[in-house]
């Protein structure tokens, strides 16, 4: 049994996210080969050949991969992908949009978001926003999943050497071009690898509170900040920090959950956290049925004594 994990990266470094996923890919067994395909990616596949635990790192270089767009991706993959038993890909954007045209050229049935293997061919998956879990059985000559990475704690990032090898670049489609790329700068951790994760909801009222209240009790906790729908959708945050199912699944060791009601979406994002700490007025908000601390009250006036006495 061999099994292909396609790395996340941007060209130079090797995303968190691919380390969780090489961790679901060592629980099932057999030899792992670690791809990365992007432009100009020497860089990247140096430090994946760190990694621990791969047999070998191919590498897909060539200009038209270079802002790794998924329909190009896709058709490279698939030329690979059926001499492997697994492929693997992190349930992220990228994982979302290169997995399904990936199914598609090789005929074959994903398996989403899993969160457990039980064996080579059975997977566990959430359902219904987390509501149920199914376990999943494959008959696929191919076995395409994305994997949930807040489920799967990272491998190490040095240790290894494994062997670099080139691997055959696919066509130019010429039918997506990226215009640009916006990239978000901040100075704390990224919202989906933070230890410690600082949520607000539309009870904070205005974009100031929301930025006054919750960066400082961030910053003293070394911590990321994350949002609400409702939070993001009325302005206070921006999109990428939306934690719920439809933003991102994180799983930090403390997750602050401040003036959030608990909608199901929103519990479906973030109730997979070691430890949960809620603030809200409400004592009979959603949030608390999950929360291991409660806190009911004003937040206007809970979170600033809370960071005043970190």
């Amino acid at each position: 049994m061999t099994i292909l994990v396609i790395a996340e990266h941007d060209n130079s470094r090797i995303h968190a996210a691919t380390l969780n996923t090489l961790a679901a890919a060592q629980q099932l067994g057999g030899e792992i080969h670690l791809l990365v395909a992007g432009g100009a990616c020497a860089a990247a596949a140096e430090a994946a050949a760190k990694i621990p635990g791969l047999a070998k790192v191919r590498v897909i270089d060539a200009p038209h991969y270079a802002d790794q767009t998924a329909e190009n991706l896709a058709v490279a993959l698939a030329q690979l992908a059926g001499s492997y038993s697994h492929v693997l890909l992190p349930a992220s954007s990228f994982g979302k949009n290169l997995g399904p045209r990936l199914a598609a050229l090789l005929d074959v049935a994903q398996v989403s978001d899993i969160i457990a293997i039980e064996a080579p061919d059975t997977f566990v998956r959430p359902i219904y926003a987390g509501n149920a879990i199914a376990t999943v059985q494959s008959a696929e000559p191919v076995k395409l999943l994305t994997v949930r990475t807040s489920a799967f704690d990272p491998v190490a990032a040095e240790g290894g050497a494994a062997p670099i090898e080139a691997a055959p670049a696919g066509p130019d489609l010429g039918v997506t071009r990226l215009l640009d790329r916006e990239l978000s700068v901040s100075a704390r951790p990224d919202l989906g690898a933070a230890r410690v994760v600082v949520s607000g909801g539309r009870a904070l009222g205005s974009a100031e509170n929301f930025h006054a209240l919750l960066e400082p009790l961030a910053d003293k906790l070394g911590g990321a900040v994350g949002a609400s729908r409702a939070a993001v959708d009325a302005g206070f945050a921006p999109n990428d920090s939306q934690v719920g199912q439809t933003g991102k699944v994180v799983a930090p060791e403390l997750y602050f959950a401040i003036g959030i009601s608990g909608a199901i979406q929103h519990l479906a994002g973030m109730k997979d956290s070691k430890v949960i700490v809620a603030i809200n007025k409400d004592p009979d908000a959603a949030i608390f049925q999950v929360a291991d601390y409660g806190l009911v009250g004003d937040l206007f006036e809970l979170v600033p004594q809370l960071s005043a006495a970190l």
